[in-house]
């Protein structure tokens, strides 16, 4: 148990290293704060669900370095993220705008969740019309008279 416990405390240590490293950090406390708010809403491009500022990628690391020189030069927050989506598009934004290019990005996971619901429903209302339509037939005579003596005769076998 307790080289679990060790295990675990190591490894969650580990994922706090990646990111933003000491010499990227900026010495202007409200810079820096700046930075990671913004840094927070940006997508890294090669990892996708995570945001620059925990993705140990080389081009976030890229991308935070070119963030902190924005600000460094006096740029706002807005002009920051419009020079990230002129480079890299509304994809960068984990909030993209709502407009007719990022419609895919708004509503393609409720379009695809739709899809296989609907298909999910398809499939269920063919499988219980293919055995609605089964008829089920009574037994012949001379089946249930074979029926009857097996039943007898395993029956007879059971008892002591």
């Amino acid at each position: 148990m307790k080289h679990w416990l060790i295990a675990i405390v190591l490894m969650s240590m580990a994922s706090v290293a990646w990111g933003v490293e000491p010499d990227e950090i900026l010495d202007d406390p409200v810079l820096e704060q700046r930075a990671r708010s913004i840094s927070k809403q940006l997508r890294c491009v090669v990892c996708l669900n995570q945001d620059i500022d925990s993705s140990n990628a080389g081009v976030a690391r890229t991308m935070r370095i070119l963030l902190r020189e924005r600000l460094v030069a006096g740029d706002s927050d807005r002009k920051v993220l419009n020079f990230f989506v002129e480079r890299y598009g509304d994809f960068v934004l984990f909030r993209p705008p709502l407009k007719g290019s990022t419609y895919l990005l708004w509503f393609g996971p409720l379009l695809i969740f739709g899809l296989g619901a609907g298909i999910a429903v398809v499939a269920i209302r063919r499988a219980r019309g293919k055995g609605a339509h089964l008829k089920v037939q009574s037994l012949s005579a001379d089946e249930e008279r074979e029926i009857q003596a097996l039943l007898r005769e395993e029956k007879g076998s059971n008892s002591p």
